[in-house]
């Protein structure tokens, strides 16, 4: 059963092959009317990785979805795309869980927090530097300031041109589909309407394009669904209207 706890409502999901969506909803409050959803990702393979560590109070949550797949201990990879909450809150917690674990992160986020917050060393992947894991390759691509943060960067797996794209496609909401055929692009744009989360959006686009260039067939995103097909189609548009 994809909801492996049914008080939060938590659920995982396999989204593409070996490639699992983690979802934690938050009820709507004055702060999110609409609600949200707090999502991680895990790709199964020879060295697994979850990309996105959720907030510390979301560990237990995150942890039990994870061992409904693999054993925890077997996680070789935790990554994220830039510091905050939702991203490394609970990364001690996950370094404590699976001993063989070590933080992969670009170089920025290296020097300025991990290096110095991990109790193990990074792995620092440069700008568009590929690493096998097994049968699948992950590709890590810096994106400063895009949405936000110097630290800013993205995760790729490219067999199956899954772009973990964090922030980008931000969407308002407590109940979405794990994935979606349908564009997320005005949703999105809704949402940076009501609460702005990119620091510079003009600047944005050119490296939102250089992501379109790989041609992603998912787009899996932090908040919201997850949107499956022509991936450089929605990346392109989102960058115009950051760039208008």
């Amino acid at each position: 059963m994809p909801v492996i706890n049914p008080q939060s409502g938590t659920r995982i999901d396999e989204i593409a092959p070996s490639i699992y969506r983690i979802s934690t909803p938050v009820p709507p409050n004055p702060a999110l009317p609409a609600g949200f959803t707090f999502n991680q990702f895990l790709i199964v393979d020879d060295q697994p990785v979850l990309f996105h560590t959720g907030a510390r109070r979301l560990f237990p949550l995150v942890r039990d979805a994870v061992a409904s797949v693999i054993a925890v201990e077997k996680l070789r990879w935790i990554s994220f795309g830039h510091l905050e909450a939702d991203e490394t809150g609970s990364l001690v917690e996950w370094l404590a869980a699976a001993p063989n674990a070590v933080p992969l992160c670009g170089q920025i986020g290296a020097m300025l927090s991990i290096e110095d917050a991990a109790s193990r060393a990074p792995r620092v992947l440069s700008d568009g530097e590929t690493m096998e894991i097994g049968n699948k390759r992950v590709r890590w691509f810096d994106t400063p300031h895009v949405p936000h943060g110097w630290d800013a960067g993205l995760l790729a797996e490219t067999t199956t041109r899954t772009l973990f794209c964090g922030d980008l496609f931000t969407q308002a909401g407590a109940d979405h589909p794990p994935v979606s055929e349908a564009s997320i692009v005005g949703p999105s744009e809704a949402m940076r309407a009501a609460m702005d989360y990119y620091s510079n959006p003009r600047a944005a686009a050119a490296h939102v394009e250089r992501l379109a260039a790989t041609e992603p067939a998912l787009l899996a995103c932090m908040h919201g669904t997850s949107y499956r097909g022509d991936g450089a189609s929605e990346l392109r548009a989102l960058a115009r209207v950051l760039a208008a």
